[in-house]
């Protein structure tokens, strides 16, 4: 029978194996823009179960089974997060009330899992990580069988069978010769459980398989490294670029960014690529290298921002007044814009920073309102932002903003007469008005449509699809956003420019477009963002 303390190790094996492969999965993701990588989102996701399970004492498997749900549902982050943790919450669904579980309750469970996924997304894509758990766990239960360890090899081979049929299912995938990367970090999962379940082996963080309930931990790599970028005025110095710069010669890397540094922690095996890699960005300081060795207790991976998190989150307050809101976005210049325009707490995040639903849920809950809009503004943000509706000790909307220039026209159109479904409706309203051009660099080489795409290429996208592809900013976004004016007859153009551009450049790209729009209005404002150069908004 399944005990608790096995399925406890379990998931942490399973958590170890795709934080092994976690850049892996994330190579996987088709689309070329910087972005929350489905392998990244599903390893910290997964990982936040970990850091509870460890320190539970003896429980049965609901109780395990329960511990890891609320943890995975307030840990997720990115659309494969939240699928991930709604997986592992049917899961918990399926074994309530249960001190030990057999083959056949444990195959009913994840068939749960599947069905409380599937609930969970509008319009559910076939070739997914839903299509993988589905004939997974449906093939479980068929197989009628009684010994958990035999279901468990079911699970996964019937989810690489399905694995291996996505890109049949999902033209996308074919195109690019990949597998999803959802389903992917899915089967790691499953296949680090099946380890320690069927041969007693705890897949370790650093991969070197040990047996089972063996003390020892190695630490993943060989120096951790702490240091702060004085930023220099003319370098590529966004945080965003030197954290996947960081993290392709290390691990997971830690950045926090204020106006003029950078500072940044991280472990890897070649501290002299790291500074390397930094002085890119600017002059270094505060330099401070640790041979993990010298320190075996030390954690397997940098966690100081998470720490930092937990410190610095927002504190509950009690509601004073009918209505307010939080959005999340990320620079300077967004975060002072959507406080300016009555934001109550701006959560730090974006297209390669996507919140946890635990973070914008402290920030709903230190918004003194009795009901709460978010704004996510941006689509791999939404899911999570959903998940804070049941969770919120008071009313919580959350608008389906997909960009930032959607999430400030609703905010705009917010009227404090009208109840909270009439706002949600006209503010959304508003924002599916809203064209949105974006500009951005390639963060790996990749294929689209017939065309190669080289890393560090300029990306022109339309809405979210990648339109225009080329070597130049400004003229990238001036393409993009002509065609938006042409296309929807826009009036309205408002220019936002990133940390990685500067004014001058702004005021280039809005003189082009004044010469060849004479009639529509324009404004320039310092966004501050990191990943685009330019988002333009056209109404």
């Amino acid at each position: 029978m399944l005990t608790g303390e096995l399925l406890k190790n379990a998931v942490i094996s399973g958590a170890n194996h795709i934080e092994n492969h976690r850049k892996e999965v994330d190579a996987l993701n088709v689309f070329p823009v910087p972005d929350g990588d489905t392998g990244t989102n599903m390893s910290m996701t997964v990982g936040a179960a970990v850091r509870e399970l460890q320190v539970l004492g003896d429980a049965d498997v609901a109780t395990v089974a329960k511990k890891t749900a609320g943890a995975l549902l307030r840990g997720a982050r990115g659309n494969s997060g939240v699928i991930l943790s709604l997986i592992f919450r049917g899961l918990s669904k399926g074994l309530k009330g249960l001190e030990t579980a057999d083959g056949a309750q444990l195959a009913a469970a994840f068939g749960m899992g599947s069905d409380s996924a599937y609930k969970a997304v509008m319009k559910p894509t076939e070739g997914t990580i839903l299509t993988v758990i589905r004939l997974a766990s449906a093939a479980a239960v068929a197989s009628g069988e009684q010994d958990y360890k035999k279901v468990l090899d079911i699970l996964c081979t019937e989810a690489e069978k399905a694995l291996a049929e996505t890109p049949e299912m999902l033209p996308v995938l074919k195109e690019a010769g990949v597998v999803d990367a959802g389903g992917r970090g899915l089967l790691y999962i499953l296949e680090g459980m099946r380890s320690y379940l069927l041969d007693g082996v705890m897949i370790e963080p650093d991969g070197a398989q040990t047996e089972a309930k063996t003390e020892s931990a190695v630490p993943q790599y060989a120096y951790a490294l702490r240091f702060t970028v004085h930023k220099a005025k003319d370098a590529e110095s966004s945080a965003a670029k030197l954290k996947l710069t960081l993290e392709s010669v290390g691990g997971e890397t830690a950045v926090e960014e204020t106006a003029d540094k950078i500072a940044v922690q991280v472990q890897s095996d070649a501290p002299h690529s790291v500074l390397e890699a930094a002085l890119l960005c600017g002059s270094l300081h505060d330099i401070e290298v640790v041979n993990l060795a010298d320190t075996p207790n030390a954690p397997a991976e940098a966690e100081p921002t998470a720490q930092a998190a937990e410190t610095d989150a927002p504190k509950r307050v009690e509601p004073e007044k009918e209505y307010g809101f939080v959005a999340v976005a990320a620079g300077e210049g967004l975060c002072t814009l959507f406080q300016e325009l009555g934001a109550d707490q701006v959560v730090s995040g974006g297209q390669t920073m996507n919140p946890s639903t635990d973070d914008i849920l402290n920030a709903v809950e230190a918004t003194p309102a009795r009901h709460v809009f978010v704004l996510p503004n941006n689509k791999n943000i939404i899911m999570a932002a959903e998940q804070t509706v049941n969770l919120a000790d008071r009313g919580v909307s959350v608008l389906s903003t997909r960009t930032i220039p959607q999430g400030i026209t609703a905010m705009l159109s917010f009227d404090e007469a009208l109840s909270p479904e009439e706002n949600h409706l006209q503010m959304m309203k508003a924002a599916e008005g809203v064209h949105t051009a974006q500009v951005t660099f390639a963060a790996r080489d990749s294929e689209m449509s017939g065309e190669h795409i080289k890393k560090g290429q300029i990306l022109g996208m339309e809405d979210g699809k990648i339109t225009l592809v080329d070597n130049d900013s400004v003229d990238v976004a001036y393409r993009v956003t002509r065609r938006l004016i042409k296309k929807h007859s826009g009036s309205i153009v408002t220019i936002l420019y990133g940390e990685d551009t500067d004014e001058a450049a702004a005021n280039a790209l809005c003189e082009r477009l004044q010469n060849r729009f004479p009639n529509v209005e324009y404004n320039v404002i310092n966004g501050g963002q990191p990943v685009y150069y330019f988002m333009v908004s056209v109404e």
